[in-house]
């Protein structure tokens, strides 16, 4: 066999923009790897054209495709790049054109004819899917002695699997967990040495993990050393190092983390078909389904062996046959103590049929595991995982028989009836991006929304970025700048014409009530979310709330995926359970005492913040508006006064038209902030100061900073002026320069001046830190900030420009590698870094944590939309809550577990009356107030004692409105409210306080729904 042609144009530099998200799960190096890899996908039904759109999306080097058998009408319920006009054509061949126009950096090549072991070898990755063991066999068999990695799949029914054989795999990143670093507080002089982390460190490493320990002043022998832990506690760990020659530790160090290669050895399919399996378990409430369904696979093997084909659908003759298989085999290979005829009579059933969304969620997974395998990252599922939803299956199954449709692999399993009701769903998808993208290709296999009453509504207000193409893969680039909610509808009409879909491009919230109003959601079956947001989502569990609409929820972080299913009185919601808040670094930390580049690089990310945007947008609203001075009559006199000044910096004192002018300014700035300000800060805190109580200032986590002297021949300093003058440039319309020598060059000229200490409050805790702004607010009469506030704003009510005049104000973008953003931030953050001997970031890493970029996998989205998908065909036939499923799955580790979703919380009112979140008093007839009040004593034996609605409150028992008493509510509502109802608004949402007519104590009640007359 000749070379593999490979696109000349996929070289080693790595198209940061398209994979940015990707990147920061997997790291250049793995991407690297990823990108000199060749992967073969045999079989493109549903599930290898899931896993080749996600391979491919990832961008491997090329991927060969290869499926001589013809399409089938069925296949379209499952291939989205099938169409009827490729019926009785090669699958292969007939989608291979789709699959290129994914990434243009992957060569996507046709295979036609034999796999021989020629050909086999040269892969990086082979991935087999829908064959049967046999088969599988052969192909492994070549990989192994070839040391090509092996991944196979099958979707049967509502059953799945997939083996993987990586031959000898060794990573030196068996997880996607950050590597930890911690302060050392001391280290002790001993036969084993201990060694303690500063107290607001909890020290998290587990027994048996390397460390290396560095920059300690004192103990200098241990530095640069790998060592083992040995923990003792949260507060530190032991090493198997003699100390007590050593050098007494004094102050200052880190215990950095280290990895260490991890080896893990695979063995052939054919041998692990003799022996016991060894599966990933999935469900803890399953554990012993698994080692049936291997068996499962085992006899349909030998059944389409020896019949030419699988059990038929429903046929109680075929499925006895099948199982009497079973038992033979299981006699054998003792895979089983007892056989599970409930798993096999399912598996016989259900086998002729094909669910895509079991394709869509093993296509993340395997494709995934395809990844792992290219760049040697994460540790593999080790040797088979098995997947089934038997709790999908409907309770009377009838007219399954296939009707020459797209859906018949649907049809065999749940019947033409339940099809229809697929065919006639109305659903809202909030969200196109990632998931929603997904969500809908899904949603279009299956048929939802494609009859005549069925409905997509599906809404996104943002429009598509380039870096949206590695894993929203309905967009393509000439779709940039479009609306994702459009170009993705029009995406899906080519996969299932006969979806309907009505895209909008509205947030969902308070402001868009009128469009998503009363008659809206009354018109759905359900909601599914596709957010990025927190805020979006509790917001649409709200609604779901009000309405009663199941809500299928779910999120990725890079490795990490979980979905969670909501349905009314059976489930709690969305916001019953929360993540903690995320963990904000202390100001005083912040801004005086870093120790961590992500304090660093926060800190930057104000500093431009305030200096490129707030500045310029205080200088120009005091241009435009005349009240802006007293607007700030509110501030304390330092705000006041930091404000002025900076308008002053702007419109007099170093307003400019020359780009000279920008690196003089940027070149001022270094020095204050990178040797004045440190040098003031050792001035207020020498490095030598003790505490009360007699211990060294700056000790852990204190590290007592350096100042830094300019360099023009250092790299890093002029990056720092590049970005700063060329930012300070656009400000003021200036035409910028990248010439990093002339710029050096101008910066030789520029006079510095001295360093002047001031007698200065600098707060050593936030603590002082809030007492001293409180004594900001209570002293604004110091004399010399008052003189200085009148005099600069003198200046600058003088100097004051005509309202024509603009500064352009900076909005940060971190995903344009030309506006000298991230430039900036990243060379500020490593200055400071510089400054406090901290450990520099990065262009990418600074990008990442400036911008809070979320890191995204398309194989992880492909997992979490297809669980979602299968948990919707649930909800349609409103299951038990034990048949749902709430996936949580790091595929990095690799974690997969399915759980029952937990009940609502139950608040009680009386020994005979409880409710949840769910319920509601639905009043459906027009009511005054007075009414209303009487309803609740005569129903539920309550007194109404407060009724608010929204922010409004409409009644009070110890003080009631006479004039509305008698209104009706909704005329009351308006009243008091001072506004009218919108026509499209069908209900009220009350707030009631009660208290028991029997012990007049207070209870706890739902929420009322009043229907407004019409």
């Amino acid at each position: 066999m000749e070379k593999m042609d490979i696109d000349e144009g996929n070289n080693n530099n790595i198209d940061e923009d398209l994979y940015s998200r990707q990147l920061y799960a997997l790291g250049h190096k793995s991407m690297k790897r990823i990108m000199e890899s060749d992967v073969l996908i045999v079989g493109l039904r549903g599930l290898g054209v899931e896993i080749a759109k996600n391979i491919v999306l990832t961008g491997v080097r090329s991927v060969s495709l290869h499926d001589d058998n013809e399409v089938e009408i069925r296949d379209l319920g499952s291939q989205f790049y099938l169409s009827e006009d490729n019926i009785g054509q090669p699958r292969a061949e007939s989608c291979i054109k789709q699959i290129k126009e994914l990434n243009n950096h992957v060569n996507v090549k046709l295979h036609t004819g034999e796999l021989t072991e020629d050909y086999l070898k040269e892969f990086t990755v082979v991935v087999v899917t829908e064959e049967l063991f046999t088969e599988q066999q052969r192909i492994n068999d070549i990989c192994h002695r070839n040391n090509v990695s092996f991944i196979s799949g099958n979707v049967e029914g509502v059953f799945g699997g997939l083996f993987c054989d990586f031959c000898d795999y060794v990573t030196e990143e068996s997880n996607d967990e950050p590597l930890k670093t911690f302060m050392i507080a001391a280290i002790t002089q001993e036969e084993k040495a201990l060694v303690s982390v500063t107290e607001d460190q909890r020290f998290s490493l587990e027994d048996g993990s390397t460390v290396v320990l560095s920059g300690m002043k004192g103990m200098e022998e241990l530095q640069d050393t790998p060592f083992k832990v040995h923990v003792t506690d949260h507060t530190g760990f032991k090493i198997d190092v003699d100390t007590r020659e050593f050098q007494p530790y004094v102050k200052g160090g880190h215990v950095n983390e280290v990895r260490q290669p991890v080896k893990i050895q695979f063995k052939p399919l054919s041998e692990c078909l003799k022996e016991q399996p060894e599966v990933a378990i999935t469900d803890f409430a399953k554990m012993l389904t698994p080692p049936q369904i291997h068996l499962c696979y085992l006899t349909l093997d030998k059944y389409v062996n020896t019949h030419q084909q699988k059990p038929n659908s429903h046929s109680e003759e075929d499925e006895k046959t099948f199982i009497q298989l079973a038992g033979t085999i299981n006699e054998e290979l003792k895979i089983v103590d007892n056989i599970d005829e409930k798993v096999f009579k399912a598996f016989a059933n259900t086998c002729r049929g094909y669910l895509q969304p079991i394709a869509a969620f093993l296509g993340g997974i395997i494709a995934q595991e395809a990844v792992v395998a290219c760049s040697s990252k994460y540790t593999p599922i080790k040797q088979f995982l098995y997947f089934d939803c038997v709790e999908v299956l409907p309770e009377n199954c009838e007219n399954f028989q296939p009707q020459n449709s797209r859906y018949d692999d649907q049809i065999v399993i749940f019947g033409k009836e339940f099809q229809e009701q697929i065919l006639n769903l109305n659903y809202f998808l909030v969200g196109s991006g990632a998931i929603g993208c997904e969500m809908l290709k899904n949603w279009a296999m299956m048929g939802v929304a494609a009859g005549d009453e069925g409905q997509i509504y599906v809404t996104d207000m943002d429009t598509i970025e380039r870096s949206n193409l590695n894993r929203q893969f309905l967009f393509r680039p000439e779709d940039i700048e479009s609306l994702k909610s459009e170009a993705a509808s029009k995406s899906i009409a080519k996969m299932n014409p006969a979806t309907k879909i009505i895209p909008y491009s509205h947030r969902v919230g308070k402001e868009t009530e009128n469009i998503f109003n009363d008659v809206f959601y009354e018109s759905l079956h359900g909601v599914c979310n596709a957010l990025d947001n927190v805020e979006a989502r509790m917001y649409m569990d709200t609604q779901c709330i009000t309405y009663r609409l199941p809500l299928l929820e779910s999120g990725t972080l890079g490795t990490r995926g979980n979905t969670q299913v909501i349905v009314p009185d059976l489930t709690e919601s969305y916001a019953s359970t929360r993540d903690p808040p995320e963990k904000t670094i202390p100001m005083c930390t912040l801004h005086h005492f870093p120790n961590k580049i992500e304090h660093t690089i926060q800190w930057a990310r104000d500093h431009f913040e305030g200096i490129f945007k707030n500045n310029c947008d205080n200088a120009n609203a005091f241009i435009t508006q005349s009240s802006f001075i007293k607007s700030l009559k509110g501030q304390s006199l330092v705000t006041k006064l930091e404000i002025v000044r900076s308008i002053h910096d702007l419109l007099v004192e170093n307003k400019t038209d020359t780009f000279e002018a920008c690196v003089k300014w940027a070149r001022l700035q270094f020095e204050t902030l990178f040797n004045h300000n440190i040098k003031q800060l050792l001035y207020n805190f020498p490095e030598d100061m003790v505490t009360s109580s007699g211990a060294p200032f700056w000790s852990a986590p204190k590290t007592a900073p350096k100042p830094i002297n300019f360099d023009s021949s250092n790299e890093l300093h002029i990056d720092f002026i590049i970005a700063a003058a060329n930012l300070r440039a656009f400000i003021f319309g200036i035409s910028q320069c990248r010439d990093s020598q002339k710029i050096a060059q101008i910066t030789d000229t520029i006079e510095v001046p001295e360093f002047v200490a001031k007698k200065v409050f600098i707060p050593e805790n936030d603590q002082q830190a809030n007492q001293n702004n409180n004594n900001d607010n209570n002293n604004d009469d110091s004399d010399n900030d008052s003189k200085n506030y009148k005099k600069i704003r003198k200046a600058i009510n003088k100097a004051k420009p005509s309202p024509e005049f603009k500064l352009n104000s900076v909005e940060f973008e971190k995903d344009d590698p030309n506006n000298f953003h991230i430039d900036f931030i990243t060379a500020c953050s490593n200055l400071r870094a510089s400054n406090y001997t901290i450990e520099l970031a990065d262009k990418h890493k600074t990008k990442g944590i400036a911008g809070k970029i979320i890191p995204a996998l398309v194989t992880t989205t492909s997992m979490v939309a297809g669980c979602v998908s299968i948990e919707l065909l649930k909800v349609i036939q409103k299951k038990p809550v034990e048949s749902y499923k709430n996936l949580w799955a790091n595929l990095a580790l690799p974690f997969i577990t399915f759980t029952e979703p937990s009940a609502p919380e139950k608040t009680k009112v009386t020994d005979d009356w409880s409710w949840t979140l769910w319920d509601r008093f639905d009043i459906n007839t027009p009511m005054t107030m007075n009414e209303l009040i009487d309803y609740f004593e005569d129903e539920y034996q309550l007194e109404l004692s407060m009724m608010s609605c929204g922010h409004s409150l409409m009644y009070a028992c110890f003080n009631p409105k006479a004039e509305i008493m008698d209104l009706e509510l909704s005329k009351a509502f308006e009243v008091v409210c001072k506004k009218t109802l919108s026509p499209d608004v069908n209900y009220i949402a009350l707030t009631v306080m009660c208290a028991s007519l029997e012990t007049n104590e207070d209870v706890d009640v739902p929420w009322v729904r009043y229907k407004i007359p019409k």
